[in-house]
């Protein structure tokens, strides 16, 4: 049987931490300049290790952050990233450990759940976390993308540089507010390494902001040129479009526009963008925007069933009697009164039990409790509580992270 010593690493054990993470993703390991970016994100306490006969076998982290439900309302949330165990020391059970800890450890800081981007699907829903948010990556030609007459923009869009952006976009972030359910709170240290990054051929992020017809800044776009030599390749230009936020669909437009206008660029990809923003209807040619891929975004693991349910808002139904089963965190399982009013404890026999993972869906609004039904995700102990659950569940928007870690 395999002994694990699982425990918060010192800070002089986080540079390992990072190297076996990025090995674990088949990465290369972070030169020392990288690293003095990367070493402010790793806060103690909140980086574990699980070490097997002295050495380290696995590792995660996760700094304190905040996610948004429909409705508006903002939990405190742990954002986990930098997941990874040794390829020569898999299924010894060393995720489980550390899952199990660093859950632990969430819910004694009080935060009410935890969230991740997961490099591999099939690995976290058996810790209870479940697909909250999903995205889509779009491609467009600079010289066939154009904007309709009547499609939003207007103002001024300026580049600043990396130090300016630094002083500019953090504050920008946190004024425009919660836009949509899902997004989160982005702590100093994530804006550090976001702005300043690099992408494989040395290029570094370019920067641009936008400002209302007032002069307010009221949105920001942060991309990555990839471009190559006509004399060896194709010449042509890419802008790799990994961040866009702004406070309408005016900024949103006028900041696309900008990109599609950008000399000698040829197309602009964009990754992680909302399913329903309506870029398409922007354009005169609704077929220029070419969806390259649609996919999960934010996981969530409820860490405070009570708090997500109580704070969350519904839709216009009857009440429903909804039954949460959680194996590793047996304080969460119980029945709670859904209604319009909100969600409260239960004595009452359950109309539809769920596992705490597909919770997730239900609560972002992923997911409909009759399509789970069809799944066999729910039981639908009542079937005529589904269509109630259904609208009570239904968000008018669709659920959005926007930020990656």
């Amino acid at each position: 049987m395999t002994e694990h010593d699982v425990r918060p690493l010192t800070e002089s054990e986080f540079r390992a931490s990072n190297d076996l993470f990025r090995k674990a993703l088949n990465a290369p390991t972070v030169t020392d300049e990288g690293w003095r970016l990367l070493a402010e994100r790793y806060e103690p306490g909140r980086v574990w290790g699980d070490h097997i006969g002295g050495q380290l076998a696995g590792t995660t982290m996760s700094f304190a952050s905040s996610l948004a439900l429909p409705g508006g309302a903002e939990l405190p949330a742990a954002a986990v990233t930098a997941v990874g165990v040794r390829a020569d020391l898999t299924r010894r059970g060393v995720l489980t450990e550390l899952m199990r800890a660093q859950l632990d450890e969430v819910r004694r800081r009080g935060e009410a759940a935890v969230m991740l981007h997961a490099s591999e699907t099939a690995i976290y829903g058996r810790f209870g976390y479940g697909v909250a948010t999903r995205s889509r990556t779009v491609a467009l030609e600079t010289a066939r993308a154009a904007p309709r007459d009547r499609a939003p923009g207007g103002g001024r869009v300026r580049l600043v540089g990396v130090d300016e952006a630094a002083e500019i976009l953090p504050g920008l972030y946190r004024g425009l507010g919660v836009v949509r359910a899902g997004m989160i709170a982005r702590p100093p240290s994530w804006w550090l390494t976001h702005l300043r990054r690099r992408d494989s051929n040395g290029d570094h992020a370019v920067i641009a902001v936008h400002s209302d017809p007032n002069g307010i800044d009221d949105g920001f776009a942060v991309w990555v040129p990839s471009g190559n030599d006509y004399r060896f390749g194709d010449g042509r230009t890419t802008l790799r479009l990994l961040d866009l936020h702004a406070a309408g669909p005016a900024a949103t437009a006028a900041l696309w526009w900008f990109l599609l206008g950008v000399d000698l660029a040829d197309e602009v990809v964009a990754i992680e963008r909302p399913i329903d923003e309506p870029l398409e209807w922007w354009l005169t040619d609704s077929r220029q925007s070419r969806v390259r891929d649609v996919y999960d975004g934010l996981w969530v693991r409820p860490v405070d069933v009570p708090a997500m349910l109580r704070e969350r808002d519904y839709g216009t139904a009857e009440p429903v009697v909804l039954e949460v089963r959680d194996g590793l965190l047996p304080d969460n399982a119980g029945c709670y009164l859904v209604g319009p009013d909100g969600a409260e404890p239960t004595e009452r026999d359950p109309q539809l039990s769920v596992d705490v993972a597909e919770l997730a869906s239900l609560l972002f609004g992923e997911a409909r409790p009759s399509t789970l039904a069809e799944a066999n995700l729910i039981e639908a102990h009542d079937p005529k509580a589904l269509d109630p659950a259904d609208r009570l569940f239904a968000t008018l928007e669709r659920a959005w992270c926007g930020t990656h870690f």
